[in-house]
């Protein structure tokens, strides 16, 4: 038995319950970049895609699909480890970013997802902090910042290019939170990929899944809740999940 604030005996059980009904405040939102912020992921297909030409490689719908939320790195490295490609990493890491670079500035399709921004605007108005926690490179993720103005609203960023593993290993978005400077229990990451959400289930922190037109044959059956609308994301919409 134990006492309540009322001062009454009540029985533990009930207690525990009271306990699990508690949820934590969002302090804190651990934004994915490519096809959550931006609509990246056609210019990257593009740019890899000539890379593979360029290569004289046949890459499945399928085995690109896995490379999602990995570092160009890790794709890189998986091209030359499974094709047994006798070029370094490193060449194939720079063509394919010369090749991205070419369709960021030109092509006409490219820019935020629809809603995002009111999203982004919309925490940063209510105090919650937020931080990049991107596969991109760091260029890239400047890039992005600074072609959208979004600089303003970020308090940092952390890109998976520079750690020694990509998602689905959680060391991003724990990087991300410590960033923060607050617990996992008051962040929320938002992704659209399965390596992504994987490392957010694993990092053990609240996982919003978008579904979008370009998220094709991901899983989210580790996300805490699929989305296919920013709105959705609002924080009157999440009082059910976070205090």
């Amino acid at each position: 038995m134990v006492n309540s604030e009322a001062g009454r005996w009540l029985p533990r059980s009930f207690t525990v319950s009271l306990q699990k009904k508690f949820t934590m405040p969002l302090n804190a939102v651990l934004f994915d970049l490519d096809g959550v912020i931006v609509d990246t992921e056609p210019l990257h297909r593009k740019a890899y895609y000539k890379l593979f030409k360029e290569l004289r490689i046949e890459v499945s719908e399928e085995l690109y699909a896995s490379f999602t939320g990995f570092s160009t790195k890790k794709v890189c490295d998986t091209l030359v480890k499974d094709f047994r490609l006798n070029k370094p990493t490193e060449d194939l890491m720079q063509i394919k970013r010369t090749y991205f670079k070419e369709y960021f500035d030109n092509d006409p399709d490219f820019g935020m997802l629809l809603g995002v921004r009111d999203l982004i605007k919309h925490y940063h108005e209510n105090g919650i902090k937020l931080v990049i926690a991107s596969s991109a490179s760091r260029n890239a993720i400047n890039w992005v910042l600074e072609r959208f103005s979004l600089e303003k609203y970020f308090m940092g960023k952390v890109s998976g290019a520079e750690l020694k593993e990509s998602k689905p290993n959680p060391e991003i978005f724990l990087k991300a939170a410590e960033l923060a400077n607050e617990p996992t229990a008051n962040c929320m990451v938002i992704e659209d990929a399965t390596n992504g959400i994987l490392a957010a289930h694993r990092a053990k922190i609240f996982c919003a899944a978008y579904k979008s037109e370009h998220s094709i044959l991901q899983d989210y059956s580790k996300a805490n809740i699929v989305v296919d609308a920013f709105s959705e994301l609002e924080t009157q919409n999440l009082q059910k999940y976070f205090q």
